[in-house]
């Protein structure tokens, strides 16, 4: 990570290049690209809502994650709440910050970007905990969050038009460094 530096990030006006690294990152198709800038320039109206950016040495964004405390009227709560609740973890969606994103350009990762991201965004919440969900299979991203601590809350969560099932994990912050 020597020649990366993470730091805030108007995701606003980097919203393109963010998603330009999530398409990569993930898989999205020009469609996908386009409904999801609008959702991330909904996100970033919520109170609290921030975000941090990994830039390489020439400007160019390799990584992001945004996020915010959470509410229970926006969609996503909507979704995971009744998994939450047949788990006996519907408490995590209170007093919680969600790590709405987070990608790393494939190119830049196994650096630990991805790390510093969150622990970064993290540190700085005001919640005593974090929640995220991510696709129910085994990955290095799942990895990487069971080793900063979060764990499964609940499983085979299912998203309307999403592909694959997710995974909802929670963690106790302050995240381990």
């Amino acid at each position: 990570m020597d020649d990366i530096v993470v730091g805030p990030l108007d995701l606003a006006a980097r919203v393109d290049d963010a998603l330009a690294v999530q398409a990569v990152a993930f898989g999205l198709t020009a469609e996908e690209v386009g409904v999801r800038r609008h959702i991330v320039l909904r996100h970033l109206t919520s109170p609290g809502a921030r975000a941090l950016g990994a830039m390489a040495p020439d400007g160019r964004l390799v990584g992001f994650v945004y996020g915010m405390p959470n509410d229970r009227r926006h969609w996503w709560s909507t979704v995971v709440e009744p998994y939450l609740r047949a788990t006996g973890t519907e408490e995590w969606l209170d007093d919680v910050f969600v790590i709405t994103e987070l990608h790393v350009h494939p190119a830049f990762q196994n650096r630990r970007i991805g790390r510093t991201l969150i622990t970064a965004l993290t540190a700085d919440a005001a919640e005593p905990r974090s929640i995220l969900s991510a696709i129910d299979v085994e990955s290095p991203a799942r990895a990487l969050y069971r080793k900063l601590g979060y764990r499964d809350l609940a499983r085979q969560v299912v998203f309307p038009s999403a592909v694959s099932p997710y995974v909802v994990m929670g963690a106790e912050l302050p995240l381990p460094e």
